[in-house]
């Protein structure tokens, strides 16, 4: 048996975020943080029926660069905005739209009526960006700039309401810290989800042991081929030897992501690019979501909160892996963490979750 109980969730308002521990109960078929990431990510049920049918907008950046943003519609709304909540999602390491945490959230939006989006990440669309740079967990300003992008395009001023996972979640929480009173103009609330707040953590952590040998090289498998084509495109843009030859993500970081994104090297991007040291300035409702167990993210840690400001909320849960929470009996499904973080934002943002829904859809 598995359940998320919502009874004792936190209320998460600004007056009363009293953090707590989100009960969530895993499966005994499926013990164990790695188990809990791997399964969820590779075997659970995303969604109820249908997969989400994405039509994709090309959008320039102020760089001249592009992003592509994956949209699913409501239900009967043939892509006009109307009045209707959005929910934006910003995806992991190597995410995309189709990650099996996008398509529970789409499947969470569609059930209420709501529109849902999943901006990519510069190099996560399927093709190669056109500047000499790719994406990083502290890049508030990319995030800053398609949130208010999306703000716009709202019709009667309909909320628009913004999670992030992993790494999506640390840029997105980065970005409310800078934001501060400003967010509230923008977003109804925001979420990160399994996010490693404090990058120099986390990226320790997935160097040792069982993570270096599973989670690290199946993220470098990704990695290393688009900087490598990176380099293609901008000859002696940094040292491809020495990328080709790394065997963590410090290395990687220290090659790569630091010094194409204004960093000294990877100590100094996990240093300033890190989200936890600025929670205490977000003024907008947030949540963040951490398993105790999570494999990629000590849980000595998560911020405490004494570490936080009062407009923030921790669900630190002892068991659900890595953006896994799966639930249900064998494949399961992870279809509850996105249900209770949707919820909670719907709360947030005043959005009446139940009542917003979407025709029935097929089975």
């Amino acid at each position: 048996m598995s359940a998320f109980l919502p009874s004792s969730f936190p209320s998460g308002t600004p007056d009363a975020p009293t953090p707590s521990a989100m009960d969530y109960l895993a499966p005994r078929w499926l013990p164990g943080g790695n188990l809990q990431t791997i399964w969820g990510a590779l075997y659970a049920r995303r969604f109820e029926g249908a997969a989400p049918v994405y039509r994709r907008e090309r959008w320039t950046a102020p760089d001249g660069d592009f992003v592509d943003v994956d949209f699913a519609d409501a239900p009967g709304s043939q892509g006009e905005s109307g009045g209707r909540p959005l929910l934006v999602l910003f995806h992991g390491l190597e995410g995309s739209s189709r990650s099996h945490y996008a398509e529970a959230f789409a499947d969470f939006a569609a059930a209420r009526g709501m529109d849902f989006a999943v901006p990519h990440f510069r190099g996560c669309s399927g093709e190669m960006n056109l500047a000499p740079r790719a994406y990083h967990s502290g890049d508030f300003e990319e995030i800053g700039w398609i949130l208010a992008r999306m703000r716009a395009s709202r019709k009667d001023g309909a909320p628009v309401l913004a999670a992030g996972v992993s790494l999506g979640g640390n840029a997105l929480m980065r970005w409310a810290g800078e934001a501060g009173e400003s967010a509230s103009r923008v977003v109804g609330a925001v979420a990160s989800v399994c996010s490693p707040l404090d990058l120099a953590a986390g990226g320790d952590a997935i160097g040792r042991g069982f993570n270096r040998l599973v989670y690290t090289r199946m993220f470098l498998a990704t990695m290393k081929p688009k900087a490598l084509a990176k380099l293609a495109q901008f000859p002696g843009l940094f040292d491809g030897a020495r990328l080709a030859a790394a065997r963590d993500l410090r290395t990687f970081d220290d090659v790569f992501t630091a010094p194409l994104h204004g960093f000294v090297d990877a100590d100094d991007y996990w240093r300033r690019g890190s989200a936890k040291p600025h929670l205490g300035a977000i003024r907008v409702p947030a949540l963040a979501v951490n398993a105790r167990n999570d494999p990629f993210i000590p849980a000595a840690s998560l911020p405490r909160p004494g570490e936080v400001g009062r407009h923030v909320t921790l669900w630190q849960p002892a068991h659900g892996g890595h953006v896994g929470f799966p639930m249900g009996r064998p494949p399961g499904h992870v279809r509850g963490m996105p249900e209770q973080v949707g919820r909670w934002l719907c709360r947030q943002a005043g959005v009446p979750a139940d009542a917003v829904r979407a025709a029935p859809r097929g089975q």
